[in-house]
């Protein structure tokens, strides 16, 4: 067989010292670190080993580019002027998906098995570094299932296709699909995270409602169901509305497919409800109560995203330094990159620790669990998304000019950084959420102290910053100063998983250079840390 490799030996010169092509890969074999935190969440270390190594196929890597290349397209009518409202995708968006949910990313949670939002979790942050774009469906799917509790006649018809394992893309009724997927339709252009702004109503029509509306941001739009709010008489509530009903399409209309800066796989449309029939999920008048539900379980995936995203990013950086050499000397043996890669390397630890500790909670069965879990997916929610877009473009400037383009895979990673974040709660609205949480549930402050205590009398500078916490803050700050002290905390708790979790090397590293002030402003600025310890956390 001839050597189909490319050619190096070109007619002006000779390629060289560039890093060759990755291969196929194993996300779970060669990511130590998320073993270790895996592991120690309680998830299914099995079968997040055989999905990690689906995940790094190649030709499912392509895929994946190609998903996200070529992005959705609206079909509003046929041929003969009748309404389709119908987004049509790319082939290997429907692979991915294919594959993600019939590996139980949005069931493996509800299966009772043991660490089932563990295992969840960690298929969230592998996902994220192929095709970040399909993890809106499937997380909204996963997220559906708490929120539906709140109707048993609901529940008993949807949530079964929902946790099937069976991806159906093809638009047809519930009756008639083995699987389903569930979106999220809440807010609208005059409210945002205002929810209670909105103005869609919802009457009365015999046993159901009708909605008539508009959705600023409808979440997967070709989903078979949508949780949304509505002013019904009572009060802002929460409906079902089906994407089909039992022999005709319900009056959804996509006004227009929202072109974002990233997660381009993945749709994201602006709605109206025309009259759209619809069924009410929980009591009148509590629309918030119902669908918080959804929105916490979704928030457990947008702290996990930017572990993934941040992963790949530092993958992509520290095989160019593994296999490029510039001034005589490999990158990886520059002191310079080992310093930035290092840095980033800690954030992208302390990123990943915490989201797989809050994941353990959701797998908890007491008050003292779900109090720790509603807190701490917060704290980390916003830590790590703030923290991801710095990581991306750092790794990207490490690779220099080719990591700025698109082929580099950076980019996407990139456009993508800052989603997490914004979605499901901003920045501030995640702050003030902390205040009152901890206000109004005092067993959630409890609980977060004994998580931060069981690391104390291990690292005398985590003993000190805890002290300067509690001295800085001896009560519940005001909201001007809410960011601050969401970021002290979360800090603290990521410092407190990684003692207990992570090698000396990585630890000690993040509580002197993340509590103890010996570090710059920028990446790589930091004090005398175990370099080698902390690297030896990318893998091969």
């Amino acid at each position: 067989m001839k050597n189909s490799s490319p050619r190096s030996h070109l007619a002006t010169h000779e390629v060289f010292n560039q890093p060759g092509q990755r291969g196929e890969r194993d996300f779970w074999a060669q990511d130590p670190a998320l073993i270790c935190h895996a592991g120690a969440a309680g998830a299914d270390i099995a079968h997040l080993a055989g999905y990690g190594a689906k995940l790094g196929n190649v030709a499912l890597r392509d895929a994946a580019r190609d998903a996200n290349r070529h992005t959705p397209e609206l079909i509003s009518f046929d041929t003969g002027g009748r309404r389709l409202d119908e987004v049509r995708f790319h082939p290997g968006y429907h692979q991915l998906m294919q594959i993600g949910i019939g590996a139980g990313y949005a069931s493996i949670a509800w299966e009772g098995r043991l660490g089932g939002h563990a295992s969840h979790a960690a298929m969230v942050y592998l996902t994220s570094q192929v095709e970040p774009g399909v993890c809106c469906p499937m997380t909204m799917t996963y997220a559906a299932i708490p929120a539906l509790k709140a109707d048993k006649s609901l529940f008993d018809a949807w949530a079964p296709k929902l946790i099937s394992r069976v991806y159906d893309g093809a638009p047809k009724p519930l009756a008639r699909k083995p699987g389903v997927t569930m979106g999220m339709a809440m807010t609208e252009k005059q409210g945002g995270s205002d929810i209670r702004a909105n103005t869609t109503r919802a009457e009365r029509d015999g046993p159901h409602y009708r909605l008539t509306g508009h959705k600023w941001f409808c979440s997967a739009p070709m989903s078979d169901g949508f949780l949304t709010l509505a002013q019904a008489p009572e009060g802002l509530t929460c409906f079902l509305v089906p994407r089909w009903l039992e022999d005709t399409r319900n009056a959804i209309h996509i006004q227009r497919l929202k072109e974002k800066l990233g997660n381009r796989a993945n749709a994201s449309a602006e709605i109206e409800y025309h009259n759209a029939r619809a069924h009410r999920l929980g009591d009148e008048g509590a629309g918030v109560r119902t669908i918080i539900e959804m929105v916490h379980h979704t928030r457990l995936d947008t702290a996990m995203a930017p572990a993934g995203l941040m992963r790949a990013a530092l993958d992509h950086a520290h095989h160019w330094a593994q296999h490029r050499t510039a001034f005589q000397k490999q990158l990886i043996d520059q002191p310079l990159m080992r310093n930035v890669l290092a840095d980033l390397t800690l954030d992208w630890e302390g990123t990943l620790a915490l989201g797989c500790h809050v994941a353990s909670a959701f797998d908890g069965k007491t008050d003292r669990d779900r109090a720790f879990a509603r807190l701490a997916v917060a704290l980390a929610k916003y830590l790590g998304n703030k923290l991801c877009p710095g990581l991306v473009y750092e790794a990207m400037e490490a690779i220099g000019g080719a990591g700025y383009v698109e082929e580099s895979g950076l980019p996407l990673l990139y456009r993508e950084a800052p989603l997490n974040s914004i979605w499901e709660g901003s920045g501030n609205v995640i702050c003030l959420d902390v205040l009152r949480t901890l206000k109004r549930e005092p067993l959630a402050g409890e609980v977060l102290s004994e998580e931060l205590g069981k690391a104390a009398g291990q690292v005398r500078r985590f003993d000190v910053a805890m002290k300067a916490h509690m001295e800085r803050f001896p009560k519940l700050p005001d909201e001007g100063q809410a960011r601050w002290y969401v970021e002290s905390l979360a800090t603290l708790l990521t410092a407190s998983v990684l003692i207990r979790h992570a090698p000396p090397a990585v630890s000690e590293a993040y509580v002197a250079t993340r509590l103890s002030g010996e570090r710059g402003r920028t990446a790589g600025a930091i004090g005398a840390v175990d370099l080698g310890g902390v690297l030896s956390r990318l893998g091969d």
